[in-house]
């Protein structure tokens, strides 16, 4: 190697990224660790030796040829795999998982992530072979019951929004918000008009700003009314001829449900944009309202968390896009159609659609996902839909009112409102003033308690904020125990706010500097 040229490993090595040292009281020593802290963390890289094997290939059954590759396309050394038996690889990824928290093990209340149960019908219906190991580049022909299982979610998810016509193509919310945007200016510019801005609350999801920047339009926030709704006298002097779009949730993250909907559609409407709906939050309002009734244009839903596809760590995802008729000649090709015949209903993609903005990925979307959904919706019905959104806000009011109790709504009370949809924000100014201890030291502790901590630090408009949502699946015992420990949490901050500042401690990893690592990554394994 030419000593000017950095090898990749080289370039990438570990910057030495420091936690903070701990300060409490009564240190943790090594003899004191957890198993899991105690143990070394090796990639599957650094296990295993010459010659082992987890899986031995059959003998192939058709002939060799050895000229199927050009010669500069071919390996010279072999990759540098792991060799390891079955028995290490299957507890190196079962350790691996035990490090993380997971919706299987506890109490997981991420507000505006909907962490719901994800029931193990799904999985066994997903498993089935005709959806299993269907391929993606199978002929539509031979594809049929997949096809109709699409059709059919599209029809159900447009009953649940009250917009008649649905691509399901996005891979996730924010895919199903870009989406939206650009149906947004394909609709615009089959009018000749080019319209600049996108109106987005400032207690909008992160994804919306990020979305409109990155299909190109300029970000215009409007602000929150004391009732925490959209601030109606801010929004109509945003208003302008210039204005695409506005993207809204509702209820939105402070979990209100804004009384005003109809005059802003109207609002919206008078200028000739599009009123586009963040359905990251549609759990709250299944079979009680329907966005397209409100007067919204475009709709995402978040297969991923409303109809129980399980996500967390990266995806899967599925982000599904509703539009009104005025909208559906631009949507996502290809579409599948049915078609009525004697011998019985015949399910087809078709791509030629001259307003269409065209394809958002490879194949048709994420089918798992859609298959979870479908079984979800057939299972629970339009009644059960409805059940589950009313059970989703009922929990999250009964947990609102045992942390106004004595001792917990002093130092966290609730930051808009008097009661909520299906989350709630909670200010913790009060608590770092008071206590000592901030939102992120509450979060770290509840770990050790055995909960996953709420969102912290969103929305942005509330200071020191928790975000809570409690989700329809949950117990009443689940519910009083999250609210008893962080009642002891507040409790131990008054005599002792160290232990909260340093904490977790049970956890397999302890505080880390969390800053460090944002910026200083260590993203590749050096390889001996």
């Amino acid at each position: 190697m030419s000593p000017h040229t950095i090898d990749e490993n080289h370039l990438h090595a570990d910057p030495g990224i420091e936690h903070e040292p701990l300060h409490h009281a009564v240190p943790i020593s090594a003899a004191g660790a957890t198993p899991m802290q105690r143990a070394k963390v090796e990639t599957i890289f650094e296990k295993g030796a010459a010659g082992r094997r987890a899986f031995q290939c059959p003998a192939t059954d058709v002939p060799v040829r050895d000229d199927l590759l050009p010669e500069h396309l071919r390996r010279r050394e072999q990759p540098r795999l792991p060799q390891v038996s079955e028995p290490e690889l299957v507890r190196h990824y079962v350790n691996l998982s035990k490090r993380n928290f997971d919706l299987d093990s506890g109490f997981y209340p991420l507000g505006s992530c909907t962490m719901k149960h994800n029931p193990r019908l799904h999985e066994r219906v997903t498993a089935l072979p005709g959806h299993a190991r269907l391929h993606p580049l199978q002929d539509p022909s031979r594809a049929q019951g997949a096809l109709e299982l699409m059709h059919n979610l599209e029809r159900a998810l447009g009953e649940v929004a009250g917009l008649p016509h649905v691509s399901l193509q996005p891979s996730a919310g924010s895919h199903g918000e870009l989406a939206g945007l650009l149906l947004t200016r394909a609709y615009h510019e089959d009018r000749g008009e080019h319209r600049h801005k996108i109106l987005t609350p400032d207690t909008a999801h992160g994804t919306n700003p990020a979305t409109v920047t990155m299909a190109g339009y300029e970000v215009v926030k409007v602000g929150t009314n004391d009732d925490g709704g959209v601030d109606i006298e801010d929004l109509k002097t945003k208003i302008t001829d210039d204005i695409a779009c506005l993207m809204l949730t509702n209820p939105n993250t402070l979990g209100i449900f804004d009384p005003n909907i109809q005059e802003i559609a109207k609002l919206v409407h008078s200028v000739g944009a599009t009123l586009y709906y963040d359905g990251a939050n549609l759990n709250a309002v299944m079979g009680r309202t329907r966005p397209g009734d409100m007067g919204f244009d475009i709709v995402h839903y978040n297969l991923h968390k409303t109809f129980t596809q399980p996500h967390g760590g990266g995806g899967p995802g599925s982000g599904p896009i509703a539009v009104s008729d005025r909208i559906s000649p631009y949507l996502p090709s290809p579409v599948i159609t049915r078609r009525d015949t004697a011998e019985g209903p015949v399910f087809d993609l078709v791509e030629d659609r001259e307003k269409s903005i065209g394809k958002l990925r490879g194949f048709q979307g994420n089918y798992g996902c859609f298959v979870r959904s479908y079984a979800y919706i057939c299972s629970l019905g339009s009644e059960g839909l409805q059940d589950a959104s009313e059970t989703a806000v009922l929990n999250a009011n009964y947990l609102l009112a045992r942390l106004k109790r004595e001792g917990i709504g002093e130092y966290l009370p609730l930051a808009f409102g008097e009661r909520c949809m299906h989350e709630f924000v909670l200010d913790g100014s009060v608590m770092k003033k008071e206590l000592g201890i901030r939102t992120l030291d509450l979060a770290k502790r509840l770990l050790d308690h055995g909960f996953h901590p709420p969102t912290v630090y969103f929305p942005l408009l509330v200071d020191e904020a928790l975000l809570v949502e409690p989700t329809e699946t949950e117990t009443k015992e689940t519910l009083d125990a999250f609210a008893d420990a962080i009642a002891a949490i507040l409790r131990e901050a008054k005599d002792d706010p160290e232990i909260a500042r340093n904490a977790p401690y049970t956890t397999p990893v302890r505080r880390l500097d969390e800053a460090g690592a944002a910026k200083r990554p260590v993203i590749r394994q050096a390889m001996a």
